[in-house]
């Protein structure tokens, strides 16, 4: 299925979104909408959404955040602060939502920067239920030391050439992540105060050999939101829902009640 695009104002200009709906024809199933991480974009999914939502019976939304992907690149000149995931949740996602037309309250499924993002967004906003792979709620030199690399990776490798396969701009997607992640500023960047406020039903998973995060990002989670699930994956890295897809896939069916697809 082609993606589409709806204008939104952004940053003092308008700016296009690149989404694609999934089942939609059942309108009366609960809706998932997508996070991706900090490199992703709607293509970077791959068919992982489109086979969670057909295993759980539930509508997809799948969307490239500004700068990713199909939608509009940063703008010349345009440097993230640390503050940048706020925006996307607080700002970017609830515009995208009512443009959209979605009125009753989606489920959120987040990977690394998406799953910061949607944790964020349902500590201020009704949700139906929170999932989040590989989430960021500190800051781990852990992270930052792979970070680092992936910009030596953009220099001497071939990762500019993989990521162009899914953005207009790789240029715009790589160094809106890298440079905010690698400044000084976002070394004190943390959410762990903010998502206390989350409620509904919260599945939080982490691959145990994750080059990004270790497992206190989702156990600092499941200390401050007490209705959270845990799954540790072995043999996991920073992906989950490539690495173990069928892990991830029935976790989600056991924590989204009722329908199940076929």
């Amino acid at each position: 299925m082609s993606s589409q695009r709806i204008e939104l104002p952004w940053d003092g200009r308008r700016v296009r979104i690149e989404h694609r709906w999934l089942r939609a024809d059942d309108a009366a199933a609960p809706l998932l909408v997508f996070l991706h991480e900090g490199l992703g974009s709607v293509s970077a999914w791959r068919d992982f959404p489109a086979e969670l939502c057909e295993a759980v019976g539930c509508r997809g939304l799948v969307y490239s955040r500004p700068g990713y992907g199909r939608s509009t690149p940063r703008a010349a000149g345009e440097t993230w602060t640390p503050e940048y995931m706020h925006r996307q949740a607080l700002e970017l996602l609830p515009a995208l939502l009512r443009a959209l037309g979605v009125e009753q309250p989606p489920w959120l499924f987040g990977h690394s920067d998406g799953g910061s993002i949607a944790l964020l967004y349902a500590a201020r906003h009704a949700v139906a239920g929170t999932i989040v792979l590989a989430p960021h709620i500190l800051v781990e030199d852990l992270s930052v030391e792979s970070i680092a690399q992936a910009r030596q990776a953009w220099a001497d490798g071939d990762l500019s050439e993989r990521l162009a396969r899914h953005h207009d701009d790789a240029a715009s997607a790589f160094f809106g992540w890298n440079d905010v992640w690698l400044s000084p500023a976002f070394r004190h960047w943390s959410i762990e105060d903010e998502i206390a406020g989350i409620r509904g039903p919260l599945l939080a998973v982490q691959g145990l050999d994750d080059p990004y995060g270790t497992l206190e990002q989702i156990r600092g989670i499941a200390r401050r939101v007490p209705q959270t699930r845990l799954l540790e994956l072995p043999d996991c890295g920073h992906a989950p829902h490539k690495d173990q897809p069928a892990a991830v896939i029935a976790a989600v069916r056991e924590v989204m009640p009722g329908r199940r697809g076929r």
